[in-house]
């Protein structure tokens, strides 16, 4: 198996060199999001990725060790160019597109667009084709369907809920974001999917909702115990839970440990409606 993927790997390079997509196998990589980041580290990029944002909080080792260049919204551009990259890996929603025009005469700049599962996997295809790591990629994306197949298979209710990501104001997801293609993984009914992007709601509009359950996430707003117990008062008819916002939103390797920790939400419930 390690011979056939050597020689894919050996194959898709050439392909990639005689193409012209890149013309070079990059030597000097940096990152702009936090997800794709922890991806460059499970394909083994550790000595070519050179720079990360200051939210790329996994791998710790990588956050402790690497230069960061700034925020994700807020980049240090005369850092980034000092540095002299020969690859930026940025995305479409988390990335200004100012700073990122501002960087497009440096070096290739690839921008991802991540909003359902299977745009994630081909994106993990994608960084694997321009860094020379196609079938360590190939290979996760594998991984990854086989896991959702496995683990999703037996999904048998879908409870309409409501997912948070911010405080004052409120904000939920709409149905095209990569959050929302996680909640139907889940088996959680996004009742704001005729909605766009991040729309501002206030408690009224979840009281007049469908939803059954309202989801706290834990990025970017940290929400906690104290902010659960606060809407419980205002919504005693709703069960509300906190969840880790890295599963629903990062589209990553992180997406390897997504259907088991699905599997444990759904537990909660009994596998049937509340």
């Amino acid at each position: 198996m390690e011979v056939f993927y050597s020689a894919i790997q050996y194959f898709y390079r050439m392909f990639i060199e005689s193409t012209g997509q890149l013309g070079y196998i990059p030597k000097k990589i940096i990152s702009l999001v936090p997800s794709q980041t922890e991806l460059l580290h499970y394909l083994g990029l550790e000595a070519e990725t050179i720079a990360i944002t200051k939210f790329c909080v996994h791998p710790s080792t990588w956050f402790q060790n690497k230069m960061r260049i700034g925020g994700t919204k807020a980049l240090d551009i005369d850092k980034i160019k000092s540095l002299e990259p020969d690859l930026i890996i940025a995305n479409k929603e988390e990335n200004v597109k100012d700073q990122i025009e501002s960087l497009s005469e440096l070096c290739p700049i690839w921008v991802t667009d991540v909003n359902n599962l299977e745009d994630a996997n081909k994106m993990i295809q994608d960084i694997g084709t321009l860094t020379g790591k196609f079938a360590e990629a190939l290979q996760l994306v594998s991984n990854i369907k086989k896991k959702f197949k496995d683990h999703l298979r037996d999904l048998n209710f879908n409870l309409p809920a409501a997912y948070l990501i911010w405080k004052d104001p409120y904000m939920t997801i709409g149905g095209d974001t990569f959050i929302s293609s996680m909640m139907d993984h889940a088996g959680f009914e996004n009742v704001y999917k005729a909605q766009e992007r991040y729309p501002t709601i206030q408690i009224k509009d979840i009281k007049r909702s469908s939803a059954q359950v309202l989801l706290l996430s834990s990025e970017p707003y940290p929400f906690q115990q104290k902010h659960l117990e606060e809407l419980h008062e205002l919504l005693p008819a709703i069960k509300i839970i906190l969840v880790d916002g890295e599963i629903f939103s990062w589209y990553g390797s992180r997406l390897l440990m997504a259907p088991d920790y699905f599997e444990k939400l759904r537990n909660e419930f009994g596998n049937k409606a509340i």
